[in-house]
């Protein structure tokens, strides 16, 4: 029997603190993911917007008053593309890690020289591109039926890139659940859609009844969409330095949790 001589240790770490090409890589890949089914991912989306606008307006009629000192559809235009954000991104990172999961290839990702930072922040930045792109062009077509101004910049910036990441963030932790795609449906049917409806996407939340109305202040997807209509109309249902500080806190208990699921390999490493 021949004897090995050479020793073989644990290889190190080679690429510093951050591994920036792979991150890099992994982010370009969730990035040409989406991009490659555009009409599925980013135009069916808008579309879906652009119906809803247009038959609530003529549901809502021009005799029902305003909403918030506004017409409705100007009122209307900011919430539905809030939704889309909200729904799209978390669409993103859950279907990333779930899909990779059931076909098996999830284990290039764990086989990967990545850290478990550097594969959430790389998915999660990928779900803020989408909604990023998503929320353009959804104001660009928007402005076909309604003029839409973006009248803060900071708080637009914060706010949706705040709200796809904390979605993206809560997308990666369903992705990790999940089991199959049952799973994933009956998070998106009974938590996604209902939290994002009734969070005062449609509507002013000043009708609701007082018990509601305080509930909905300590719903994350009230603040997403009222801070990101916010920027664009300069009026606002609640507080938007509330809305600031409780969605940055949010984001990061999420991205955490994600992190740790990823690290520890929770239903993903057997």
């Amino acid at each position: 029997m021949v004897e090995l001589n050479t020793k073989y240790k644990i290889g190190k770490r080679r690429f510093g603190l951050v591994n920036w090409v792979g991150f890099y890589t992994l982010y370009k890949k969730e990035t040409l993911r989406f991009l490659i089914v555009f009409g599925q991912t980013i135009a069916g989306p808008v579309l879906t917007g652009i119906l809803f606008l247009i038959v609530l307006s003529i549901a809502w009629g021009e005799d029902r008053g305003e909403v918030l000192g506004l017409p409705f559809i100007e009122f209307l235009a900011p919430g539905l593309i809030s939704m889309q954000v909200i729904q799209q991104s978390f669409s993103h990172s859950s279907s990333s890690l779930l899909g990779g999961k059931m076909m098996g290839n999830i284990i290039d990702l764990i086989g990967s020289p990545l850290s478990s930072k550097e594969v959430t922040l790389a998915i999660i930045l990928a779900s803020v591109t989408r909604a990023f792109i998503i929320c353009l062009v959804s104001i660009f077509c928007f402005n076909l039926f309604v003029e839409i101004k973006i009248l803060n910049y900071y708080y637009f910036f914060f706010f949706l890139i705040n709200s796809s990441f904390l979605m993206g963030a809560l997308g990666f932790v369903a992705g990790i659940w999940a089991d199959r795609y049952d799973n994933m449906a009956t998070v998106t049917n009974f938590v996604i859609v209902p939290l994002s409806f009734l969070s005062g996407a449609f509507y002013s939340i000043d009708r609701l009844p007082n018990v509601l109305k305080e509930m909905s202040f300590y719903n994350p997807f009230f603040h997403m969409i009222d801070g990101l209509r916010f920027s664009m109309i300069g009026i606002s249902d609640g507080s938007t330095l509330f809305g600031l500080f409780y969605l940055s806190s949010f984001s990061l208990v999420l991205w955490s949790i994600a992190y740790y699921l990823y690290k520890i390999g929770y239903k993903i490493k057997s």
